[in-house]
């Protein structure tokens, strides 16, 4: 079955890849993430969670920029795989608005804040960097829509477990969607703090 009820600047960019037919994860976890739950995504491998990311970012922020705060936050576990996030998704942006953002620790947290603040609508970061612009009121969450957790189980070392406790109690009303291989009993302890209520699309 072909992927449906998608904006049309996304069904276009799946054409030129010769994406026709969403994987069986895609085909279960896109409407539950599309139905603006907090969703666990539990799958293996090359069960295409990070193209389900992508696509389901781009169509919550309908392809367009708006404003200058962030409105879709993606954490990831460190600068590599931001880098590589940060190329794929400017590959299904570079004929839309969308302003995509990748910060990491490297990167100077004064040079970060006044990047983000010329307008970012899709931050990629990771835990430290992110907890870092918080707490310097480096970046506004006021119009955040969905947070997106990337590979979540670099959640389970402390460091990175203690920034997402931190960044998550300023948040006031979003979307969470954790994406891992296996669900982890630390990753399942959110549900009493920020995963509330939330789906499990396990594959």
């Amino acid at each position: 079955m072909p992927f449906k009820k998608l904006h049309p600047d996304i069904l276009e960019k799946l054409v030129q890849l010769e994406i026709t037919t969403p994987t069986p994860f895609q085909s279960e976890s896109i409407p539950v993430i599309k139905s603006g739950a907090n969703v666990y995504c539990i799958a293996p491998k090359g069960s295409g969670k990070t193209t389900t990311l992508i696509l389901t970012t781009l169509q919550k922020l309908k392809c367009r920029a708006i404003g200058n705060a962030p409105r879709a936050l993606v954490l990831v576990a460190n600068k590599e795989i931001a880098m590589a996030l940060y190329d794929a998704f400017l590959f299904y942006t570079k004929e839309t608005s969308l302003r995509v953002y990748v910060g990491y620790e490297e990167l100077h947290n004064d040079v970060q804040k006044s990047e983000i603040a010329m307008g970012v609508d899709i931050l990629i970061s990771t835990p430290k960097s992110m907890n870092k612009l918080f707490l310097t009121n480096g970046v506004s969450i006021s119009d955040l829509k969905l947070f997106s957790i990337d590979d979540a189980e670099f959640l389970t070392q402390k460091s990175a477990y203690a920034a997402i406790m931190s960044i998550t109690q300023s948040i006031q009303k979003c979307q969470y969607v954790l994406y891992a291989e296996k669900m982890h009993p630390m990753l399942k302890r959110f549900e009493g703090y920020f995963m509330e209520y939330s789906k499990v699309v396990k594959f």
